[in-house]
């Protein structure tokens, strides 16, 4: 993969649902356009000098695998092994579920919208029920594995063609206010209201709650998640002591204007409290409907299964990386670190990760048609949630492991080092600690239960005996 490959891999991994889903849960939690803003470009500017920072690890330890190889290397054994044992079980596979499922939904939403089906004559009444869906989802999950077992060049390829297209949908949704400016009265119904962007702070900080505007921050981190994939494919990056800073410093840089611009075009056509009020479907479907009627509801349900798509093909291209390294070193069985003879890839590695994906689309859905679940059904947000905790602790300590590597090997040859150092990374963890201690406020279960989860990994760990002798290896 090159420079272009590269990028695409961040920003395609990164931009999936979140942008169309998630300002809703920020306009509920942060009332004013201000704290929203702040929530969307403060995120992603603090994920840029983390992403400044982890460039260094990633360039000294240019290895398949990423966040695990830097957190063995660092930490040692166990800490990798916790990170894959979180990353594999709930984080790579639950996304990679949520995802199709979004697709899959977003498409039937496009094949029983209104215009969609008088354009084509189709008669009223659902396309697709429940368990075709599930079919469907599964057979998208399937099919991407395939692509991505023929060759990096054929995942790399298409993820260049989806970013493409999923950046100019919302490249489309920046421009539409100013486009209707242009060419509308003022006195449109569906002329941007620069007055929705007000009040643009609260009077008073003790008017924001501290827990609301944690979950507006985790919920726009949601939206950033992924910015590190690039470095679980960094054996496959031509060049990658120039290629892996550029991909994360062009791919962060190029998210954080989309997402703003995506945001600040919202709140010109949606006042907030409209935003806030949004159920079962996104804040782009409602804006895209605002505007063009259903067939804007269509557009914004084809954009986001592109958007999806893109995200979810990322996704089965960097998360195999993962068990091939921990193959590697037998913390998994050994047959996982095999590589395809023809394709270059660790097949049975993408195989594996997508029939665990498959397996919790069908779970999921069986448990919720079968009525076991009495309370709000099971979905992959809330799985996604208990692992959250473990998740954003392991990739904080990853971009940490700076300091240890400065420390520990200060005369190996950097060919990229973190500029501000040690500020920058310093810096970062701001973030992060806010996160966590707003989840530990607010989301004590979830936190619970990510404790929970990283400790049974650790009982796996010692009671199969996989400690192991191994020394640090050589950048």
């Amino acid at each position: 993969m090159g420079p272009i490959t590269g990028i695409a891999v961040v920003i395609g991994t990164v931009i999936g649902a979140g942008v169309f889903k998630k300002p809703q849960l920020v306009a509920l939690n942060a009332p004013y356009f201000g704290l929203a803003a702040l929530a969307w470009v403060g995120t992603g500017l603090f994920i840029l000098l983390g992403a400044l920072a982890y460039a260094e690890v990633a360039v000294l330890y240019p290895r398949a695998g990423g966040n695990y190889v830097f957190l063995r290397e660092a930490y040692g054994r166990l800490a990798g092994f916790l990170w894959g044992w979180v990353e594999f079980w709930i984080i790579r596979a639950a996304s990679i579920a949520a995802l199709a499922t979004i697709f899959t939904e977003s498409l039937h939403d496009v094949l029983r919208n209104p215009a969609i089906r008088q354009a084509v004559g189709l008669a009223r009444g659902d396309v697709l029920g429940v368990w075709a869906q599930k079919g469907l989802t599964v057979a998208v999950i399937v099919a991407l594995a395939a692509v991505n077992v023929r060759g990096v060049k054929w995942g790399g390829g298409l993820q260049v063609v989806v970013t493409v297209v999923k950046v100019a949908s919302l490249a489309a949704i920046v421009a539409a206010p100013f486009l209707l400016w242009a060419f509308l009265r003022p006195d449109s119904p569906v002329a941007p209201r620069p007055a929705h962007l007000e009040p643009t702070w609260p009077a008073t900080w003790a008017a924001v709650p501290f827990g609301g505007l944690g979950a507006a921050f985790l919920g726009v981190y949601w939206a950033y998640n992924g910015w590190m994939n690039i470095t679980s494919v960094a054996e496959e990056v031509r060049d990658p002591r120039r290629n892996i800073p550029l991909a994360l410093a062009a791919g962060v840089g190029t998210i954080i204007v989309l997402y703003l611009g995506a945001n600040f075009a919202y709140y010109l056509i949606l006042a907030g409290p409209e935003m806030a009020a949004v159920k079962d479907t996104t804040v782009a479907t409602v804006f895209s409907m605002r505007l063009l009627g259903p067939l804007g509801a269509a557009v914004a349900s084809a954009a986001v299964m592109c958007s999806v798509f893109g995200a979810l093909n990322g996704n089965l291209l960097v998360g195999p990386r993962l068990l091939y390294a921990m193959g590697r070193d037998r913390l998994v069985p050994d047959a996982l670190q095999t590589i395809d003879a023809r394709s270059h890839t660790p097949a049975l590695a993408t195989w594996v990760l997508a029939a665990w994906s498959c397996l919790l689309v069908l779970g999921v859905a069986a448990l919720n048609q079968s009525g076991a679940l009495t309370g709000k059904p099971l979905d992959f947000d809330v799985l996604t949630d208990f692992a959250m905790f473990g998740s954003l602790t392991f990739e904080t300590l990853a971009v940490l492991s700076i300091f240890v590597f400065r420390f520990r090997l200060p005369n190996a040859e950097r060919a990229y080092r973190c500029p501000g150092y040690p500020v920058v990374p310093l810096l970062y963890i701001l973030l992060p600690v806010f996160v966590l201690t707003s989840m530990a406020i607010a989301q004590t279960l979830q936190v619970t239960v990510g404790l929970g989860f990283i400790a049974a990994g650790a009982a796996v760990y010692f009671l199969l005996g996989l400690g192991g002798e191994r020394g640090a290896s050589a950048p």
